[in-house]
């Protein structure tokens, strides 16, 4: 008997939608599905196409954080795990990798096991949701978010999240891309991130979700670096800074729990 073969599954993103990515009232089906997808060549491609500095990026966003000995940390949209791992060799005393991806936290899994055991034994990894998240009020001293906040379906609602399961003067952390404001480095950007990366990042991946034109595309429709710490403010948190890195391609937030 013949077997008929199975047509490949259309895009997640494609079309009109990547106009605004953030509209699609399907949006977070579509990027658990792209995550998914993406899952097992996304170290390398976030390697690659930051040229490296995406692990610089995270040991910044662990300075910023302050851990104190003993705390416990929440690492919300954790992904693979690398912010998780870095926040585990600072003095917390529990560090929690969520994602809502579980093909992600499957290989953020196997890569705790090669971390030193002093580090791996202060890491658990659990599957959930940024704008519901399972913990009761002020459980932690610092809540991080990198690159995540921007995939959210309601990004105010996160942070309204963060702030609940922090305690009085926690902190939390975003790291997020931005336009930089310098226009030569904003117009190379936004050529490097609208048709080089799209196009290698695709071709390393062999993804087929559209991952790659969402990705810029996310970055571009998002709120920009005062409407993100505006946010912060109206949400609750004191004394918020934006710090850019890397001429502003990337903004680390710190905000404080009043």
């Amino acid at each position: 008997m013949t077997r008929t073969p199975t047509a490949p599954a259309a895009p997640e993103w494609a079309g009109e939608e990547l106009n605004n990515p953030h509209a699609s009232s399907e949006k977070a089906g579509k990027v658990r599905r792209m995550f998914a997808a993406i899952a097992g060549s996304y170290d390398l491609n976030n390697h690659v196409h930051s040229l490296w500095r995406d692990q610089a990026w995270r040991r910044y966003a662990v300075k910023a954080a302050a851990v104190a000995p003993g705390e416990r940390v929440l690492d919300v949209a954790c992904g693979t795990g690398d912010l998780t791992q870095a926040l585990a060799a600072s003095p917390a005393g529990e560090v929690i990798g969520l994602d809502f991806t579980r093909e992600m936290l499957d290989i953020a899994r196997r890569k705790q096991q090669a971390r030193p055991e002093n580090q791996s034994a202060k890491i658990r990894y659990i599957e959930g949701d940024a704008q519901h998240l399972p913990f009761d009020d002020a459980e932690f001293g610092v809540v991080t978010i990198a690159f995540g906040i921007r995939n959210v379906t309601e990004p105010r609602r996160a942070l309204a999240e963060f702030y609940r399961v922090l305690k009085p003067g926690g902190r939390l952390i975003v790291l997020e891309f931005d336009r930089p404001r310098c226009t030569p480095v904003r117009w190379f950007n936004d050529f490097y991130c609208g048709w080089i990366m799209p196009r290698t990042a695709t071709l390393i991946s062999g993804d087929r979700s559209g991952a790659y034109r969402y990705l810029p595309k996310s970055v571009g429709t998002f709120m920009m670096r005062d409407e993100m710490a505006r946010a912060m403010g109206e949400t609750g948190f004191g004394g918020v800074t934006a710090k850019s890195l890397s001429l502003g391609i990337c903004v680390c937030y710190r905000g404080a729990k009043r």
